[in-house]
């Protein structure tokens, strides 16, 4: 195929990347609340919040990924757990005309970056069905996650 300028382009070349969700979905959920009625009592300080966030991803075929968007809220004060929130949000993507060097970071930033509103919603939804307050987590760095994580590949670390 010629691209207008007398050099030819192999298939894919010259097309813009492209992504497309197939599917969303909840993997896995749980919300605890193990000391109602009396974690629904006002206090004096508020409590200690804790999350954590992760990515993962795996191929389905060459064009299509499954990317697991895991969430992790925990509530407490000292040992006492006020509430748990633990989510693992997936999606399957097809993933077309992305340089296969640039593949990895695409699928590892792009993709929990479109599932990430839906998972915070359901975050939000679980803590105020669960009579606190919504949990509203703050927008995520993806770029700077995956920065993190493999950096911590690199160096032989678990992430």
């Amino acid at each position: 195929m010629d691209d207008g300028n007398g050099t030819s382009m192999g298939p894919g070349e010259g097309a813009a990347p492209s992504v497309n969700v197939l599917a969303q979905y909840v993997k896995d959920f749980s919300f605890e609340n193990p000391n109602a009625p009396q974690s629904l009592q006002p206090r004096e300080a508020g409590p200690q919040l804790n999350i954590n966030v992760n990515v993962g991803a795996r191929p389905l075929s060459a064009t299509e990924f499954e990317v697991d968007l895991s969430l992790q809220a925990r509530a407490g004060q000292g040992a006492e757990v006020i509430f748990a929130v633990e989510l693992v949000y997936s999606g399957l993507f097809r993933i077309t005309n992305v340089p296969e060097e640039h593949l990895h970071p695409f699928v590892l930033i792009e993709c929990p970056r479109l599932l990430f509103p839906f998972a915070r919603q359901i975050v939000a939804d679980a803590t105020r069905n669960g009579g606190f307050p919504p949990l509203m987590i703050d927008p995520i760095d993806f770029v700077a996650l995956y920065q993190q994580n493999l950096a911590q590949a690199q160096a032989g670390q678990p992430n």
